[in-house]
C-alpha cells in the first residue's frame, strides 16, 4: 500500500492522514503501563487476565516483564524529548518509567498498589481529555482492549507489546519501532489506519481452544515496515492438513535419538505430536525426547531442566500474518532457552500457505543482544516434505 496517499486501501482499512500535518512542537503524548501484562508467558500460563491467574503466576516465579520494555521504549524516545510533552500513569503505570528514563512529566490520576484493567481505562481517558495528540500502551491484547474502550478513535493509539497475547494490529514490531513510529507521527510524517482489536478468551486459551474476538478497530498510525499485523489463522482446508502432515513426516524422520526437541505452539508444530501418537497442545510449549512427550505445557523452568546437559533443537512455526518466530505466544521459550539450546540448533516449520505475503521472519525476544544476533540470519523453513525455504530475520 501507498502510505503517502490519504484513502488507499482494501476491505475495512482506511488510511488517513492527520488533519493539522504539522511538526511534533507542543505534541501532548500519553503514556501508560501495565505493569503485570505478560508475566504469565514465560511460566506457561499464557496471560494474566485476573487476580487469581496473577497469583498463580506469582507463585511460579513469575518476573515483571513490561518495567523493562516501557524503559526501552522511552530510551528510545529520549533524544527527541523537547517535541512533545509526556503524560504518565502514576506509579508502575508509567511514572516510575519516565522516572528512570530522566523524562519530564505530568501524572495523571493516583498510585496503585495493585493496578487493574479499570486503572488503564482512567489512565487512559483522563490522557484523552488532556487533550493527547498521541496515547502510547504498553502491554497486550486485553491493555488494547482497555484502552480502545477508553478512548474509541478519539485519540490515535500505539502499543508497545509486553503482553502475552498480541493480535491485534496496533502494535509496533517492538519498542525501538514503537520509538520510531511515534516520532514520526508526531512530526507527520505518518498517516493513521483504522487498526483491528482483537482479544482471545484466555481460560479457553489455556485448555487449547481459541476463541477470537474483534472488539473494534482504533486509529493508529500507519508503517509497514515497523507496524505488526493481525494475526491470521491457519486455513482448515484440506491441502492444508495435508500440507501439515508431510512437514511433520519430514520432521520426525530427521529427529536424532538422543536430541531433546522443544516444540513451539501452533497448527503446524501439533501435527508432528499427533504422528508421534502424543497429546501435543496447541498453544503450549512441549518437550519431546525419542519420539516421546517428556513434558506437556512446559515452563521455561522446566524447560531448561529437561535440556541441561542434552543436545536439544527448537521447533517453532512462524505467526499467520505477523512472520514472529519468538517473542509472540512462546515465551516459555526463552532468551536463555534459546542461548542454551543455540542459534544453530532452531527449525523453522511452514505451511506454503502460511509464507504467502511473508517476506521475512521476525523475532522480539526482550533480548536486545539476542534479537541482533537472529536478525540478519538467513533460516530454512520446511515447507513441506523435504522442501526448504531460506527466508531472512528482520
Amino acid at each position: 500500500m501507498n502510505v503517502g496517499q490519504p484513502g488507499l486501501g482494501a476491505g475495512t482499512e482506511r488510511i488517513r492522514w492527520p488533519k493539522d500535518g504539522g511538526g511534533a512542537s507542543s505534541k501532548v503524548v500519553g503514556f501508560v503501563v501495565n505493569p503485570i501484562a505478560g508475566m504469565g508467558g514465560a511460566v506457561g500460563l499464557k496471560g494474566t487476565d485476573g487476580r487469581k491467574v496473577l497469583d498463580r503466576a506469582k507463585a511460579l516465579g513469575a518476573k515483571a516483564v513490561a518495567p523493562a520494555r516501557a524503559e526501552s521504549f522511552l530510551s528510545e524516545l529520549k533524544p527527541f524529548e523537547g517535541t512533545a510533552k509526556l503524560l504518565v500513569g502514576a506509579g508502575s503505570m508509567g511514572e516510575e518509567e519516565a522516572r528512570n528514563c530522566g523524562f519530564a512529566f505530568k501524572v495523571l490520576g493516583g498510585r496503585r498498589e495493585e493496578t487493574s484493567a479499570e486503572d488503564t481505562v482512567e489512565v487512559a481517558g483522563r490522557a484523552a481529555d488532556s487533550g493527547a495528540d498521541l496515547l502510547v500502551f504498553c502491554g497486550g491484547d486485553g491493555t488494547a482492549r482497555d484502552v480502545l474502550s477508553a478512548v474509541g478513535t478519539d485519540v490515535p493509539v500505539l502499543g508497545v507489546p509486553t503482553g502475552v497475547k498480541m493480535h491485534s494490529a496496533v502494535f509496533a514490531l517492538g519498542p525501538r519501532a514503537a520509538a520510531s513510529m511515534a516520532v514520526e507521527f508526531l512530526r507527520g510524517a505518518l498517516p493513521l489506519r483504522e487498526a483491528e482489536v482483537m482479544d482471545v478468551d484466555e481460560e479457553a486459551f489455556r485448555n487449547g481452544r481459541v476463541s477470537a474476538r474483534l472488539y473494534g478497530y482504533a486509529l493508529t498510525p500507519y508503517e509497514p515496515c515497523l507496524a505488526q499485523g493481525a494475526k491470521i489463522a491457519s486455513p482448515a482446508t484440506e491441502d492444508e492438513l495435508r500440507n501439515q502432515a508431510a512437514i511433520a513426516t519430514y520432521v520426525i524422520e530427521k529427529m536424532e535419538d538422543g536430541t531433546v526437541y522443544v516444540i513451539g505452539p501452533g497448527t503446524t508444530t501439533r501435527a508432528i505430536g499427533a504422528l508421534l501418537d502424543a497429546d501435543k497442545t496447541l498453544l503450549g510449549v512441549d518437550v519431546f525426547l525419542d519420539g516421546k512427550l517428556i513434558a506437556k505445557d512446559a515452563n521455561e523452568r522446566r524447560i531448561l531442566e529437561e535440556v541441561e546437559g542434552k543436545r536439544a533443537r527448537i521447533v517453532v512455526t512462524p505467526i499467520g500474518g505477523q512472520g514472529f518466530i519468538f517473542g509472540r505466544g512462546n515465551q516459555q521459550i526463552s532468551p536463555e532457552v534459546i542461548r542454551k539450546i543455540g542459534l544453530d540448533n532452531i527449525v523453522v516449520v511452514s505451511t506454503r500457505s502460511k509464507l504467502v505475503g511473508l517476506e521475512s521472519l521476525r523475532v522480539d525476544t526482550g533480548d536486545p543482544g539476542l534479537d541482533g544476533a537472529l536478525r540478519g540470519r538467513r533460516l530454512r523453513v520446511i515447507t513441506d516434505y523435504g522442501i526448504e525455504r531460506e527466508v531472512r530475520v528482520e
